[in-house]
């Protein structure tokens, strides 16, 4: 290969030269995911048009924590996030960890000059746009990551009917766009800068920081210790610029965000929801149990995923692993959100970029959206005892049932979320073992969003070591 050759490879971040160009794609896919934030904005239209009343954010299944939060946790009497506490509820500061209320600060400031009725819907909006924005910076940086799949897995991305129905439930595309920033940083061989990004991530969700797990084994498989170093210290850096000046000036606020995890009780999106009502009963009433069960079965799956990452006939591709780590943690987790989608929605892409199980997994995601909602239509319905009939949205054109659906029809749209999202998990472990049906590596390439670690060679392995031990294993004559 020529000098001229090696040069054009190092710049495109990929020693074979494979990553396509997302240049030619970047403003369709910045058009059309600012369409679905659009959308997803018409969506919740029949909400804001109420002021976000909660019968009618049920009845139409466009809630969002974004404007009742600018209320309940002081931005509207000037509280700051972390430093200022609020009465009337048991949470006592905001309980999101720090880049996120200072994001929700950072709105609360900019909305001051309108006048005090107007303040809350612009909070919203302005919210809303901001998200928006980072939506499509977490298009393009996914789709970069992508390779020469970038524009196919950027439509996947911007598409999907999650972030048309999820964005703008709360604050998590902050965590997305930044998680999806490191990922592409890490694609370009820029490990220092990577970590350094999912470190602000982490800062802005917990989530990210099971990604740590994935870097580092697939760094120990590759024997990449330098650019594992610098990525393990540019997170703890940048996570600790963040979070330091809360930590040392408003402890108890900064704590709020673990005191409350900890604290809190079965989500009505946790399979633990589910298996309470067929017999487990306990650990919803035992909220230590209750974290020892998921947290333990997180642990266990984890451990099963750090031996396919040292056993697998081929090292696994790093979404593959970030993909599977994520949903190890969300499937045994006491809290599953709507607009958790999110999180998994990039990976996803990039670990399997075929649609048939794609879509299959977005119908379930679109059944559990309406399904939560409707339910928790029902709930209010019972304890109200009001008259709640009303229709959806005339963006997605569906009718609420009258008084919204019952507990079992509720417990087959949690298990339609559920089920769909482990068969993903289930296909692209089966990518991994039989790496030559993995729709990336089809085609000759390695790891895209690899950086150091594509095309890299195995150094440390649990196939080579049992290969060398059936070697040595003198043959009777």
């Amino acid at each position: 290969m020529s000098a001229a050759g090696t040069e054009s490879d190092e710049a495109d971040g990929s020693p074979s030269g494979r990553r396509g160009p997302l240049t030619p794609f970047a403003p369709v896919l910045t058009g059309l995911t600012a369409l679905v934030c659009l959308l997803g904005w018409l969506q919740k239209r029949p909400c804001a048009s109420a002021n976000f009343d909660f019968i009618k954010t049920t009845t139409n299944a466009c809630y969002t924590d974004i404007y009742p939060l600018y209320y309940v946790r002081g931005l509207s009497d000037g509280k700051i996030p972390y430093f200022d506490s609020f009465a009337g509820t048991d949470i006592h500061y905001v309980e999101y960890p720090v880049l996120a209320g200072a994001l929700m600060q950072l709105v609360a400031w900019l909305v001051q000059p309108f006048g005090v009725d107007a303040r809350g819907m612009a909070f919203y909006n302005v919210t809303a746009l901001l998200l928006a924005v980072l939506a499509v910076v977490a298009v393009l940086a996914t789709a970069y990551v992508a390779g020469r799949r970038s524009l196919r897995v950027g439509l996947m991305v911007a598409l999907s009917p999650a972030l048309l129905l999820t964005a703008y439930i709360n604050w998590d595309l902050l965590a997305v766009a930044l998680t999806a920033l490191a990922l592409a940083a890490w694609s370009a061989r820029r490990p220092a800068l990577a970590g350094a990004l999912l470190g602000l991530a982490i800062a802005a969700k917990f989530y990210p920081l099971l990604f740590l797990g994935p870097l580092v084994l697939l760094c120990v498989r590759a024997g990449q210790w330098r650019a594992m170093g610098r990525m393990l210290a540019g997170a703890a850096a940048a996570w600790l610029l963040v979070n330091l000046p809360v930590m040392i000036f408003a402890w108890e606020g900064w704590q709020e965000f673990y005191t409350f995890s900890r604290g809190r009780g079965v989500d009505w999106g946790s399979i633990f929801f589910f298996l309470q009502e067929h017999g487990l009963e306990k650990p919803a009433s035992d909220t230590d149990l209750l974290n020892l069960l998921g947290t333990g079965t997180f642990l266990v799956l984890a451990a099963g995923i750090a031996v396919l990452a040292l056993a697998a006939p081929r090292r696994p591709r790093l979404p593959q692993l970030m993909f599977l780590v994520l949903v190890a943690f969300m499937l045994p987790n006491k809290v599953w959100s709507p607009q958790f989608v999110l999180w998994l929605l990039p990976l996803a892409v990039l670990a399997r970029p075929r649609l048939p199980a794609f879509v299959a997994w977005q119908l379930g995601e679109i059944i559990y959206f309406f399904g939560i909602w409707w339910f928790l239509l029902s709930v209010s319905a019972q304890t109200a005892g009001a008259d709640l009939s009303g229709t959806l949205s005339a963006v997605l054109s569906f009718d609420a049932p009258e008084g919204g659906i019952d507990q079992g029809v509720y417990h087959l749209a949690l298990l339609a979320r559920f089920l769909t999202v482990l068969a993903l998990a289930a296909l692209v472990v089966w990518d991994i073992l039989r790496p030559s049906g993995d729709a990336v590596r089809s085609d000759g390439a390695d790891d895209p969003a690899g950086g150091v670690l594509d095309e890299a060679a195995d150094v440390v392995s649990l196939g080579r070591w049992r290969g060398r031990r059936r070697t040595s294993v003198p043959v009777a004559s």
